[in-house]
C-alpha cells in the first residue's frame, strides 16, 4: 500500500477543516489533514468560543443546533473544554425589550428552547450586572461555549485517538494542488508528495497560496476584529455566552425575524459604536479572565494588508466604556487584546468545486465556531457521498 494515499485530504487545520476531517473519518475514510503552522493560530483561536445557535438564522441555524449536538457528544467521550452554561441576550431599551420578544415569538413556532427573563431574574444570576443598564433578556439554556485557544488542540487529540485512519500534519504548507483525473497529487512546502481521492480546501483567508486567481474575484472580504481579555477575575461568576443591546442590534437572527429590526432607531450613544462595527460579548474563561469584544473592519479578500496588524486604542477605549455600561470594567482590569482576522462571504460561505476531485470551502465568517460541525457533516456528505 501507498502509506502516502488517502481517500481524503483536508488542507487546512481550523475549525471548518476539522470537522470535515471528522465526519469524513466517522464515515470509514483515510483522511490526511495538512495544517500551514505549527498548530492552529488564525481565527479559530481568536474569538470568543461561543457556540450560538441562537443568533443564526436559515440553514446556518439549523447547522448551530446540530452542532450543539456534535460537541456535546464529543465531550461525553473527551474533554475538549465544551461547558453547557447556556447563552444571554440582554436588551437595554424598549427597543431591544421589543426585539426580544419578537424572537421569541420566532422560536416559539420553531421550538427552540429560550426564556424571557426579567429585570430581577437576571441581576439575581448576574448581580455584577448595572441595574441601569438591564431591561429583560432572552435566555438559551441548551447552548455552549468553548475555550478557543484550547479547543481546536483537544479536538485533533481526540481525532488522533479516536480514529486509526486519521493523520494530521502541522508546519506542512500546501505549495501545489493538480488533479490527474484518478486522483490528486498535494505537494508540501517540503516536497513532501501526497495523494487523495479528493481533496478539501478550507484556507481560512490565506489566499495568496493556492487558487490565487479564483479568490481574486470571488465576494470574499475579510474582516478584522479587536478583542480583549483580562485578568482572571476569580470573585466574578459570569457564567455562559454574555450578549448584549448592540448585538441584537446585529446578529442575523434578530435581522431576519423581528419586524421591528429596520425600523428601530439608533440612540445617539450607540452612533459611534456601530460605525465601528462594535458590539460587546463577554465570555468568562476557565481561569475567570473575561473575553470582551469586539470590533469589526473590512477589507476586500485579496487586501488584507491594508487592514494591519496594530491594535486601534481608540477602538479598545470605545468597547471598554461600552462595557463599563454594562459591568464595572476599566483599563486596569485588561491583561491583553489582540486582533483577529476571519473571510467571510456575500452568500455566507465560498463553496467553489475547483474539479470533481478538488473542492474549496471557505469564507464562512463569525460562523464558524457555531456552524462548522453541523455544516461540514452535510459538505462531506455531499461531496464524498
Amino acid at each position: 500500500m501507498n502509506l502516502s494515499k488517502y481517500d481524503l485530504i483536508v488542507v487546512g487545520g481550523g475549525i471548518l477543516g476539522t470537522f470535515h476531517a471528522y465526519h469524513a473519518l466517522v464515515k470509514g475514510l483515510r483522511v490526511l489533514q495538512l495544517e500551514k503552522d505549527n498548530y492552529p493560530v488564525s481565527s479559530t483561536v481568536r474569538n470568543f468560543g461561543q457556540v450560538v445557535p441562537s443568533g443564526m438564522s436559515g440553514k446556518w441555524f439549523d447547522y448551530g443546533v446540530r452542532g450543539l449536538e456534535i460537541y456535546k457528544s464529543i465531550q461525553n467521550e473527551m474533554d475538549i473544554s465544551v461547558r453547557n452554561n447556556g447563552s444571554i441576550y440582554i436588551a437595554s431599551d424598549a427597543d431591544e425589550v421589543q426585539m426580544l420578544h419578537e424572537l421569541s415569538a420566532h422560536y416559539k413556532q420553531v421550538g427552540y428552547a429560550h426564556e424571557l427573563w426579567s429585570k430581577e431574574q437576571i441581576l439575581k444570576t448576574y448581580p455584577m450586572m448595572k441595574d441601569t443598564y438591564v431591561k429583560e433578556a432572552i435566555v438559551f439554556k441548551q447552548e455552549v461555549s468553548v475555550e478557543p485557544d484550547l479547543m481546536i488542540h483537544r479536538l485533533h487529540a481526540y481525532m488522533q485517538t479516536k480514529f486509526e485512519q486519521y493523520t494530521l500534519k502541522y508546519d506542512a504548507t500546501v505549495m501545489a494542488c493538480e488533479d490527474n483525473a484518478d486522483l490528486v497529487k498535494v505537494t508540501t512546502s517540503d516536497m513532501q508528495l501526497f495523494e487523495g481521492d479528493k481533496v478539501i480546501i478550507c484556507n481560512g483567508y490565506e489566499f495568496k497560496i493556492l487558487y490565487r486567481s479564483l479568490f481574486d474575484d470571488s465576494g470574499l472580504k475579510i474582516s478584522k476584529l479587536q478583542m480583549m481579555r483580562t485578568k482572571p477575575m476569580k470573585d466574578l461568576h459570569l457564567p455562559g455566552n454574555i450578549l448584549t443591546g448592540l448585538t441584537t442590534r446585529r446578529y442575523e437572527s434578530f435581522e431576519e425575524y423581528c419586524p421591528s429590526f429596520h425600523q428601530i432607531k439608533v440612540p445617539e450613544h450607540y452612533k459611534e459604536l456601530r460605525e465601528q462595527g462594535i458590539h460587546i460579548l463577554f465570555k468568562q474563561a476557565i481561569d475567570g479572565s473575561i473575553i470582551v469584544g469586539d470590533s469589526h473592519e473590512y477589507a476586500q479578500g485579496n487586501q488584507l494588508d491594508e487592514l494591519g496588524f496594530a491594535i486601534n486604542s481608540k477602538i479598545n477605549d470605545l468597547m471598554l466604556n461600552e462595557a463599563n455600561r454594562i459591568i464595572t470594567m476599566d483599563q486596569s482590569m485588561i491583561a491583553s487584546s489582540w486582533a483577529g482576522f476571519y473571510a467571510q462571504h456575500d452568500n455566507d460561505i465560498l463553496e467553489v468545486d475547483v474539479s470533481d476531485r478538488i473542492h474549496v470551502r471557505t469564507g464562512i465568517g463569525g460562523k464558524g465556531m457555531t456552524a462548522s460541525a453541523g455544516y461540514a457533516e452535510q459538505s462531506i456528505e455531499a461531496i464524498c457521498g
